[in-house]
């Protein structure tokens, strides 16, 4: 199943996380885009967020968050880095 746009707007939500400590959160106020506030509202629903505008991460939230970070970095890292680190797994 590839990503849907509702699922890059919750993915772009959680890279948004300090995961260096659990004693910040974020807010996501009315005005903001419309997208981004559905996304809040769908990760509070799937019990990764504290409160429906944002909040801190739940455990769940902290798990998800530190994999899409970790897929961002890897999706965005040098091309060569990569191969290299391919070679090593195969």
């Amino acid at each position: 199943m590839p990503y849907t746009p509702e699922l890059v707007h919750e993915l772009n939500t959680l890279v948004r996380f300090n995961l260096e400590t659990s004693q910040q959160g974020i807010k996501v106020h009315k005005t903001a885009d419309p997208e981004v506030i559905a996304a809040v509202r769908r990760l509070h629903e799937k019990g990764l967020l504290t409160l429906v505008d944002g909040g801190y991460l739940t455990g769940l939230g902290r798990d998800a968050a530190e994999h899409a970070q970790a897929v961002l970095t890897i999706l965005t890292s040098n091309a060569t880095t990569a191969a290299t680190t391919q070679k090593d797994f195969a």
